[in-house]
């Protein structure tokens, strides 16, 4: 009895031992499978991936293919093609952009996709891209195609002198769709007044940003995933001191809705304090109370040019 007993836990750890063999193998397949498309490009063509290029997704399968047709049609035109990744950070959309990017990767497109089932938000989304990205120089946009393509090769040039680099709608050649509704132009002026003592930037809300690696390893242990500005986070948090600028033509949204609402610049507003607080820790109270004054007169111009007029 005791013999079959021995027999049987042998057996039974034998069986473990598989078992855990063929994890460790369908894991490693896994791995092997979703290999980086920037490493593998970099293996046909000997050229080390120099740019990762984020974006931020959800939902967004219907615009994955114009958007990596028209940047890599731009690399292309600027001699980047070959030294640069794309990597899609999707928050498990479930719309078919995991096909549409393994259809893309066929097509010679150095483009991957990483499907978070267990995160969500924005922010995260972009500082998981920065994690596992290749390049480093480092840009960040939009996957609905209000952030141009074509610019994306210019702000990779700026990095190679500057630490941070943004499209701004603000620069020397001022250049936003005139069809933006006015409560729009307001707030956005009013934002950009309320960063003006923490940042230079011209447009310190934009999304279309880059960053070199060696900035970002700078603030990696205070960046916080949760900052509703992922751009004015880094920013901040990483010291920059040295950045560059792009003009950028930024439409009025044709599809879908804004997010622009009263709740979200109550967020950009506790975002501001708590990079204000990180800045300049004395001065929190008094920060503060300046942001909700500056804010109250964003909501009061925003509902007087709401009003319709008289006639």
């Amino acid at each position: 009895g005791a013999c079959r007993r021995v027999q049987l836990f042998m057996g039974i750890r034998s069986s473990a031992g598989l078992l855990t063999l063929l994890i460790l193998s369908t894991a490693l397949s896994s791995v092997v499978c979703n290999q980086d498309a920037g490493e593998m490009a970099a293996r046909r063509t000997g050229v080390a991936v120099v740019n990762t290029v984020i974006v931020p997704a959800y939902k967004e399968n219907l615009n994955l293919r114009p958007l990596t047709e028209r940047l890599f049609k731009a690399l292309d035109q600027h001699g980047m093609r070959q030294e640069t990744e794309l990597l899609i950070v999707d928050d498990n959309s479930n719309d078919g952009s995991q096909a549409t990017v393994a259809a893309l990767q066929s097509e010679g497109y150095a483009v991957r996709i990483i499907v978070r089932t267990n995160e969500r938000g924005l922010s995260s989304a972009v500082l998981r891209g920065m994690r596992d990205g290749l390049g480093d120089r480092l840009v960040c946009m939009d996957g609905d195609l209000q952030h141009p393509p074509e610019k994306v090769p210019e702000l990779l040039k700026a990095l190679t002198a500057s630490d941070f680099v943004i499209g701004t709608r603000y620069g020397d050649a001022f250049d936003v769709d005139p069809d933006w509704p006015l409560y729009r132009v307001v707030i956005s002026k009013g934002a950009r007044a309320m960063a003006r003592p923490l940042t230079g930037l011209s447009d310190p809300m934009s999304g279309f940003f880059g960053i070199t690696r060696q900035a970002l390893n700078r603030g990696v242990t205070d960046i916080s995933p949760l900052g509703f500005k992922i751009g004015l986070e880094l920013y901040v948090k990483c010291h920059c001191q040295n950045h560059a600028e792009v003009n950028i033509f930024f439409g009025k949204r044709t599809a879908g809705e804004s997010k622009l609402s009263g709740k979200v610049m109550v967020y950009y507003v506790l975002h501001l304090a708590t990079l204000y607080h990180y800045r300049f820790p004395a001065a929190l109270p008094l920060v503060f109370l300046v942001c909700l004054g500056m804010l109250w007169q964003v909501v009061r111009l925003v509902f007087a040019s709401s009003k319709p007029k008289e006639a």
